[in-house]
């Protein structure tokens, strides 16, 4: 793999992670949300991260690394949670009122993984951004 190469897979990590970052904000700001355009509660969104298919040829433009692309961004599948507020203006004929399926607990520590992942892509860009800069002081001998 080229220096290039390498930078591009860090490229498509830190696209992905800052993805993941804006979903999880979001999810954050809509923790309270019980009604949406689309009717219901907000549902938590999630990123579905792929590998990118490794690229063979001898092409000079063929990319032979790999990294991540965003397949699909989803809703969270799991039920709404029911809280008991008679008061509240969308509460069922129950009482009971569909708060979106987000766990700010969760949306933290996913918001921290996201974080170093998106750390370790930048040390990796610098690392290979260094490196081809003492290639090119190495050819300037």
């Amino acid at each position: 793999m080229s220096v290039f190469g390498s930078m591009d897979v860090s490229a498509s990590g830190l696209t992905a992670e800052r993805l993941r970052m804006d979903l999880i904000a979001s999810n954050l700001a809509n923790a309270e949300t019980t009604r949406t355009p689309e009717g219901g509660p907000y549902r938590r969104l999630m990123a579905i991260l792929v590998p990118e298919p490794t690229q063979t040829g001898r092409e000079p433009q063929s990319r032979k690394g790999g990294g991540v692309r965003v397949q699909a961004v989803v809703r969270d599948p799991n039920p709404p949670r029911l809280v008991y507020q008679p008061d509240h203006p969308d509460a069922d004929a129950e009482g009971y009122v569909a708060y979106p399926n987000v766990n700010p607990v969760t949306e933290m520590v996913d918001l921290i993984t996201a974080t170093r992942a998106y750390e370790a892509n930048v040390a990796a860009f610098n690392a290979a951004k260094g490196m081809a800069l003492k290639a090119l002081e190495i050819g300037r001998l």
